[in-house]
């Protein structure tokens, strides 16, 4: 800035332009080379007026140093999960192509994002005989004087009772009670979830669906459960979590209840749902399945044929591989197809049939659990479509 007034490349440039660049190249963000106008208080820290702060501004803006990175507006904005807010105006600091040349800097880029990456040769020559004119005289003052008789000596202060190293690789700044005590309270779990405290790792089940955000726009897809409070629904899944289940497994185990409506306390419904399976998970599960409220519609016999029929290459995949060994079951199926395959029992009923004639009713119940197999069976009559004895599923954990 020096160098552009006094070429007098401006005629209005001068001291109060030096101290108004000054200003703002104390508040500018050298990596970005951006800088906020904040007019008035520019002004008030040069002690001039707004007005003739503009004047410079504009001066600087015509020499070329400055340039419009955003124009501000005093009108108040509102945007999407933003308070009312103006918006300021911000600067660009760029330096006019004359300098560069007199100078011998090669650039990268262009405008306000051109770099520096180098000098050119008369540049160089340049920088060598201003480094030798200038000089660089060699000061020994304070090698010749060397005590000063006006201060006094360095002030002790106060000493701080630090502990020696130790090699062995105890704790140095913890004592072992200290120690123990913080390490016991961060794996505490809250009381009241099953009486007595836990692990964290057992109670920090959380369900971490969409949340709405502040404008009131809430997820597209949104599961009917998905609308529990997190600690109520983790209240709730405590039996899946002391079964062992993961994240993935309770979120098969919830989406196989194959809801259609929206509870109205989602809570008390798993709660109510996880104790039905629990009652119905022994001996009295040919009762249940006993009662049979009506047979399948026309409309159902037809999608099971439409199924079994598309089906076809499986179930003779299926028919060798039992004629040249026992069915693998599936113990070798990932927990990514296991959900898939309960997602898609979900919305077509016909595969937990077709798997009960190829599997039988135990892998089928392991697959796809015992609510989904007892709510096509009840459906369907009652019976196993192989003709089977209705046994004990295993539950959903045993497949995963």
């Amino acid at each position: 800035m020096e160098w552009l007034v006094e070429a007098g490349l401006h005629r209005r440039a001068g001291a109060t332009t030096l101290a108004v660049a000054r200003d703002l190249a104390g508040r500018m963000d050298y990596r970005l080379g951006f800088v906020l106008y904040d007019l008035e208080r520019t002004a008030a820290r040069c002690g001039v007026s707004v007005a003739t702060v503009k004047r410079h501004v504009r001066v600087l803006r015509e020499l070329g140093v400055l340039v419009w990175r955003r124009h501000g507006s005093k009108r108040n904005l509102r945007l999407p999960g933003r308070s009312y807010a103006g918006t300021a105006t911000i600067y660009a600091a760029t330096i006019p192509p004359v300098y560069d040349e007199e100078m011998g800097y090669r650039l990268e880029g262009v405008g306000y994002g051109a770099r520096v990456v180098g000098v050119t040769d008369p540049g160089r020559a340049r920088a060598v005989d201003a480094f030798r004119t200038a000089g660089h005289p060699v000061d020994n003052s304070d090698v010749d004087r060397p005590s000063s008789g006006g201060r006094a000596p360095h002030s002790p202060g106060s000493r701080h009772d630090v502990p020696k190293a130790d090699p062995s690789g105890r704790l140095n700044y913890t004592s072992r009670e200290r120690a123990t005590s913080a390490t016991a309270s961060t794996l505490q779990g809250p009381r009241g979830w099953g009486g007595g405290r836990g692990p964290a790792a057992g109670r920090g089940w959380r369900d971490r669906s969409p949340r709405p955000s502040k404008s009131g726009n809430r997820p597209l897809s949104r599961h009917p459960l998905q609308v529990a409070r997190d600690i109520a629904v983790a209240r709730q899944v405590r039996p899946l979590i002391d079964r062992g289940l993961g994240a993935h497994d309770i979120a098969a185990e919830l989406h196989g209840l194959a809801l259609d409506w929206r509870p109205a306390r989602p809570a008390a419904y798993i709660t109510a749902a996880l104790n039905h399976d629990g009652r119905t998970d022994g001996p009295d599960r040919r009762v249940v399945q006993g009662h049979a409220v009506a047979p399948p519609s026309a409309a159902f016999s037809r999608a099971v044929a439409a199924v079994r029929e598309s089906s076809a290459e499986v179930a003779e995949a299926v028919a060798l591989a039992g004629a040249d060994g026992p069915l693998p079951g599936v113990d070798g199926l990932t927990r990514e197809e296991v959900i898939e395959l309960r997602s898609a029992a979900v919305a077509d009923r016909g595969l937990i049939l077709v798997a009960l004639e190829n599997l039988g009713e135990r892998e089928t119940r392991r697959l796809y659990t015992n609510r989904l197999v007892d709510r096509v069976l009840a459906e369907s009559g009652g019976a196993s479509p192989a003709g089977t004895s209705t046994s004990t599923g295993t539950g959903v954990g045993a497949c995963t």
